[in-house]
């Protein structure tokens, strides 16, 4: 399985919509826009699962394409590390 980044979606986008869109390239696992914890908004990029296979199609087929008027950034995804530049989260 392999986990896909998607960056520079229109705020507009819903999950379902991406779903939709990768699934014409594979079988879709999962599909997960990233929205502000705070405001609830759209960040403008997400997450999608699909297999190997369907996944590097997809990516070959999507990148740099229009989705609502933005050109896709599709790629596969990186693992997270862990940030120490970072300050501690306060506990209210």
């Amino acid at each position: 399985m392999a986990k896909i980044f998607v960056a520079n979606l229109p705020f507009s986008a819903t999950d379902a919509e991406i779903e939709e869109l990768f699934a014409q390239h594979g079988e879709v696992i999962s599909a997960k826009l990233i929205s502000d914890r705070t405001t609830g908004r759209a960040l403008g990029y997400g997450f999608v699962e699909m297999d190997d296979a369907a996944a590097q199609t997809a990516i070959a087929a999507l990148n740099g394409t229009d989705f609502g008027g933005r050109d896709l950034r599709v790629e596969i995804a990186r693992e997270r590390t862990e940030r120490s530049d970072r300050r501690p989260r306060r506990e209210w």
